[in-house]
């Protein structure tokens, strides 16, 4: 206990010691309500020129400071990340200041390695998320059309639940989360690069853009090809879209993963690509076999369950229930931006399989035609809120209103 004592007292005297003195460069101030923690960021461009490293981040609380770990972000304009932690007070006050000091830099929290084929995604000795590059191909005696590669599997649970399946024998295409479209017009063909076994198309892992990872957010962005047979002729293969994904997983530390997905779609050649009215079709995520009609349930932001969900729009989809580690699930969450949005879902049945298996779809294309035209570049967000145990439904729209809606924050430059 003493030594616990002391450490806290030496870590008080550090932050007051690091505070007094500083010089501040610019005060933010926002109100949130946030009940679950949620990340923002602010341009810097108007703000500061120093290095990453030349500066720190600081909460306000009453009359003391607290460190807060930040992340820039940096390519055609500079931003400051960081995590808003829920509080008891609305009114929150950070504040950007001048550092020489090494020992304010913090480790990062969250790891990313390639090895094996995949990209690994971990926090601390628990596993996040894993993408798949290398190419997977089903069990053996089944058709080796259904081999993928450019897909998410597994997603873990906080406490070490997967949540994801990959060939399921009643689909074999199914894999984990992926983001492949169903009827699809090219070049004057219908194209299918979701029913992969029907030897249409199929999409392929090309190449890794880049990785990054820090204080706030560690990730991927990685360039998969949506690939038609046979077009222009019998045996040919023609790459109709290059899609970018990136994958990004927030330190929000806490008994969940916060994760941004987002798709960036563009036409390879000088032909359109028009994404046909369909029921399936966009991001698509396959459920772990250990839920079923009577261990597991789905909530719509609208408030339907799985009885009548299907076909219907939603801002956020819950989607939780009993696993050998305990009750887990996820909250999916679409961005005001995206196609159709409110999107459409796809939900299975619950006597899916007989059993109840649990499959879920944000589709765009479910109600109306998606055409993509060349030279434009066409972008889907979405979020993931991974959690163990349950979430209220206030906590869902808090989620999704910090997703959609960033909150305001009020820039204050201090420094001369």
């Amino acid at each position: 206990m003493r030594k616990k004592t002391l450490s806290g007292t030496i870590l008080l005297l550090f932050c007051l010691l690091s505070s007094a003195g500083a010089q501040v460069i610019a005060r933010f101030t926002l109100n949130v309500t946030n009940s679950i923690s949620t990340p923002v960021y602010i341009p810097l461009y108007n703000i500061t020129t120093l290095h990453d490293s030349a500066f720190y981040l600081r909460e306000v609380v009453g009359k003391d400071f607290v460190n807060v770990p930040f992340q820039v972000e940096n390519g055609q304009q500079r931003f400051l990340w960081w995590i808003i932690k829920p509080g008891d007070k609305h009114k929150r006050v950070f504040e950007l200041c001048n550092s020489n000091s090494r020992e304010l830099r913090q480790k990062q929290p969250l790891n990313i390695s390639s090895k094996d084929g995949n990209i690994l995604i971990t926090s601390g000795a628990r596993r996040v998320i894993q993408y798949n590059y290398a190419t997977h191909y089903p069990p053996k005696g089944i058709d080796t059309a259904f081999k993928r590669s450019g897909f998410i599997h597994p997603l873990w649970s906080p406490s070490g639940n997967i949540l994801t399946r990959i060939n399921a024998p009643d689909h074999y295409h199914h894999m984990g989360i992926w983001n492949p479209w169903t009827h699809v017009l090219f070049q004057g063909k219908e194209v299918d690069f979701w029913n992969i076994g029907d030897k249409k198309g199929t999409v392929r892992f090309s190449n890794i853009i880049d990785t990054y990872n820090g204080n706030v957010y560690t990730g991927f962005r990685a360039l998969q090809q949506h690939v038609a047979f046979n077009i222009p002729s019998p045996g040919a293969e023609t790459v109709a879209m290059n899609e970018v994904w990136d994958v990004r997983v927030y330190n929000i530390a806490e008994k969940m993963w916060l994760i941004d997905f987002s798709s960036s779609l563009n036409c390879a050649t000088d032909s359109a690509v028009i994404l046909k009215e369909y029921r399936y079709g966009g991001f698509g995520f396959r459920a772990s076999e250990d839920w079923n009609n009577s261990n597991s349930k789905v909530l719509t932001s609208e408030g339907k369950d799985r009885k009548v969900a299907d076909a219907s729009t939603a801002r956020w989809c819950m989607i939780d229930g009993d696993m050998e580690k305990g009750h887990s699930g996820i909250l999916f969450m679409g961005y005001p931006t995206n196609y159709n949005f409110p999107e459409p879902m796809r939900v299975w049945p619950v006597d899916a399989n007989k059993r109840g298996d649990v499959f879920f779809s944000f589709s765009p294309t479910r109600n109306k035609d998606w055409p993509l035209y060349p030279g434009n570049n066409y972008v889907l967000k979405y979020r993931m809120l991974v959690y163990e145990d349950s979430i209220t439904t206030q906590q869902a729209e808090d989620a999704w209103k910090s997703f959609a809606t960033p909150p305001e924050i009020k820039i204050e430059r201090l420094e001369k």
